[in-house]
C-alpha cells in the first residue's frame, strides 16, 4: 500500500495563535526566574534531637505526604500529621498523631506546631484554574509560627522549572502544562519559595522533576542545574520523601533550592 505524505500547511490564524502561545510561555518563563529567590547562607543549627526527631508534616495526605509520613514512621521518628480531615491519613502508628487544622488559620497553628523538631511541608492543593495564594499564605503562616515557638528546621517541597531551574522541566512543560494549565499553581510556587528564602528559619527547597506514583529506586540525582531543556525528568513520590526526610540532620543544602530527580 503506498502511503502519501502531505505537507501540512498552518494557516495565518493557527501561526498567530502560536506566536502568541510562545511569546506568552517565555514572559511567564521569565517572570518566573526573575521572582524566584536566591540562596543565602545559613548557619548549621545546633539541633539538639540526634537522628529521631519530633516532626510535623504538612500536607501528609497528598502523594508525597503519605510517602513522608511512612518513612518517618519506619525510622523512628515522632510524626504530627496535619490535614484538614483526619479519616483520609489511613494510618495508624503508636508514633503517630493526627491532627485536624487548616494552613490558612494562623490561630490554629502555633500550638500544633510548637515542641516539634521540625517542619517538613508538602502542602499542595487542586484549585489550579484561577489566582490564589494557597500555598503562598499558608507557608507564610507556618514560618510565623515556626518563628513564634523556636521550631529551627523547614524542608519545603516546591517544584522544577522555577528559579534558575525554569525551563528544565522539559518543552512539554515549559510550552504548555506550565503556561496553559498551571500558571497560577506555580506563580503561587514562586511566592512561597520568596516566603521561605525571607525567613530567618533553617530551610531547604527540594525541587522534584515530575512526580510518580512508582516505588522507590534509592538513586537519584540532586544538586544544581539538574533536568532537561528538551524532555521531561521525572522521580517517584518515595525518593522525593526519602530526600526531604535526609535534610532533618544532613546541613549540606541549607539555605538552598535543590532538585531531585531521576
Amino acid at each position: 500500500m503506498d502511503w502519501e505524505l502531505k505537507r501540512v500547511t498552518l494557516t495565518p490564524a493557527v501561526k498567530i495563535v502560536l506566536l502568541i502561545l510562545i511569546l506568552y510561555s517565555l514572559a511567564l518563563a521569565f517572570a518566573l526566574v526573575r521572582k524566584a529567590p536566591r540562596g543565602k547562607n545559613v548557619k548549621p543549627v545546633s539541633r539538639g534531637w540526634g537522628n529521631r526527631a519530633r516532626i510535623l508534616i504538612v500536607g501528609a495526605t497528598g502523594g508525597t505526604g503519605c510517602q513522608l509520613v511512612q518513612q518517618a514512621l519506619e525510622l523512628g521518628h515522632e510524626v504530627t500529621a496535619l490535614v484538614r480531615n483526619p479519616s483520609k491519613l489511613g494510618v495508624e502508628h503508636p508514633n503517630l498523631r493526627a491532627v485536624e487544622g487548616n494552613v490558612l488559620d494562623y490561630a490554629s497553628l502555633e500550638s500544633v506546631v510548637r515542641g516539634h523538631s521540625a517542619v517538613i511541608c508538602a502542602l499542595g492543593h487542586k484549585r489550579w484554574c484561577y489566582p490564589n495564594e494557597i500555598l503562598s499564605e499558608g507557608t507564610s503562616n507556618l514560618v510565623r509560627a515556626m518563628k513564634k515557638c523556636n521550631v529551627p528546621r523547614l524542608i519545603c517541597e516546591t517544584s522544577l522549572g522555577i528559579g534558575n531551574s525554569v525551563g528544565r522541566l522539559g518543552l512539554p512543560y515549559t510550552f504548555f502544562v506550565i503556561p496553559l494549565l498551571l500558571p497560577f499553581y506555580f506563580w503561587d510556587k514562586v511566592r512561597q519559595e520568596g516566603v521561605i528564602a525571607a525567613s530567618d528559619v533553617d530551610w531547604v527547597i527540594v525541587r522534584p522533576g515530575v512526580l510518580r506514583n512508582s516505588p522507590a529506586r534509592g538513586t537519584y540525582r540532586r544538586g544544581q542545574n539538574l533536568g532537561n531543556f528538551l524532555w521531561p525528568v521525572s522521580i517517584s513520590r518515595a525518593d522525593v520523601a526519602d530526600f526531604m526526610l535526609q535534610q532533618l540532620t544532613d546541613d549540606t543544602h541549607l539555605g538552598t533550592a535543590v532538585t531531585v530527580c531521576w
